[in-house]
């Protein structure tokens, strides 16, 4: 039964879509093959570059070290040499003034003898005379050759095979490194990077994590530790940044090829504390936060309401002061000014002797107190919007959690009306505090 020419129509265009779909597919696929390579082909080009300039550095270095251990070598055949030729000299200089002396007494001898004992008897009387005054039967020693050196080199033909098999096993080439790089995730002026083994043979020690913006050439180190995961800060929102990892195995001083290289970024704007306040100095990003020995007091708000529910919000305290029952750490609706402590009304916060803080009350439970090092964290999600059944006095609800110290609380957060964003801040009575916002 043939089709009626609407549907036919309809089906034709529905395998033409079909079509196009595949089409797009299979260009993505032939895109997939054509940088995996590029890949191949530009990895093993830098391979092989990175073989010759280190096997001709390798020849180099070592063309030097043997050249410096034959200068080495030189200089000690010279000073023996040196040494030991000295006292010979000395004693040839002795026998050759002996023989100068004897040839001396010996013309003058024979002078003597030819004027025979008449009027040459003076001259025969201060031959004998001259003669009994040189000791003609003392003679210097002269050492035997078993008592004089006789240098030779001693060589050992077995580094030639130490050597050789070290070089032989020197270098290795790898199809894949052996860590990964599994995702990267945006945070407000930072970017988390998580890494993964994903060679199972490979036991690694150490960590290495290197960035850099695209469109520059040089990477720098982030992060060197045992961890599988890093949050790198001072990343400017919506700029691409490459990230890769290398692995340090264990026992070993080499690291190991980088990994494959990731490109991310972020939209998010970074949190900045407000710059100007009295009582706070802060860093050149304006993320970090001391407080000073100024007298005023008060809270130090973000510059703007940038945390957003759904994100995780995080305090890192670098340096601790005196602690205060009034201190806080936490997030508001608004900002207030004229209050010392977002211990108040329409805020959440922690002080730093681990009390938690909700419109003011305090809560039951209790964190343990802030130290040096300390990570607290806030995590709020929208509950409910618009009014509530409760006499609670809010119609807005949030779930906070707030971790501290590898423990957390969970608690709901009733506002007067719903935020888009909130702030955040933080106030300390004593100075030496300093505070990190990410």
């Amino acid at each position: 039964m043939e089709l009626e020419p609407e549907l036919l129509l309809q089906e034709a265009r529905e395998n033409v879509e079909a079509a196009q779909s595949y089409r797009r597919e299979l260009g993505q696929r032939l895109q997939g093959l054509r940088e995996a390579r590029r890949q191949i082909k530009e990895s093993a080009s830098q391979t092989r570059d990175v073989l010759k300039q280190h096997f001709n550095d390798l020849k180099g270095t070592l063309g030097k070290l043997l050249d410096e251990r034959l200068v080495t070598l030189l200089q000690e055949v010279d000073t023996i040499e040196q040494e030991t030729i000295k006292p010979l000299d000395d004693c040839q200089k002795l026998i050759e003034h002996g023989v100068n002396t004897a040839e001396d007494l010996v013309q003058e001898g024979e002078i003597a003898i030819l004027g025979g004992v008449g009027e040459q008897n003076e001259k025969l009387w201060s031959f004998t005379k001259k003669a009994s005054h040189i000791q003609l039967d003392s003679l210097p020693e002269v050492p035997l050759l078993v008592d004089v050196p006789c240098l030779s080199a001693q060589l050992d033909d077995s580094v030639l095979n130490i050597v050789k098999d070290h070089i032989f096993k020197h270098g290795t080439v790898a199809s894949r490194p052996p860590v990964q790089i599994e995702e990267l995730i945006e945070k407000p002026g930072g970017i988390i990077v998580r890494w993964c083994k994903v060679d199972d043979d490979f036991i690694a020690q150490d960590y290495r994590l290197q960035f850099r913006k695209c469109t520059s050439n040089h990477f720098e180190d982030a992060y060197v530790g045992s961890e599988t995961e890093f949050i790198v800060l001072h990343i400017d929102p919506n700029v691409d940044y490459q990230f890769r990892v290398c692995a340090r195995g264990d026992g070993r001083q080499e690291w190991s090829p980088w990994s494959v290289p990731q490109i991310g970024h972020t939209t998010l704007v970074p949190h900045e504390w407000t710059a100007g306040f009295e009582g706070y100095s802060l860093s050149s990003r304006r993320n970090i936060a001391l407080r000073n020995d100024s007298g005023s007091s008060g809270v130090l708000y973000s510059s703007a309401p940038t945390y957003f529910c759904g994100q995780t919000l995080t305090f890192r305290v670098e340096t601790v002061g005196q602690p205060d029952r009034r201190d806080s750490i936490g997030v508001c609706a608004e900002k207030q000014n004229g209050y010392d402590s977002l211990q108040r009304d329409q805020a959440v916060c922690i002080s730093t002797n681990g009390a938690v803080f909700v419109n003011g009350k305090e809560m039951t439970n209790q964190l343990p107190a802030v130290t040096s090092g300390s990570t607290v964290t806030f995590d709020i999600e929208a509950v409910t919007l618009g009014s509530t059944n409760n006499n609670e006095g809010g119609n807005f609800k949030l779930r906070v959690t707030i971790s501290s110290n590898n423990r957390e609380v969970v608690f709901d957060w009733l506002l007067d009306q719903s935020c888009g964003s909130l702030y955040f801040g933080c106030s300390f009575f004593h100075p030496g505090w300093k505070v990190l916002v990410f």
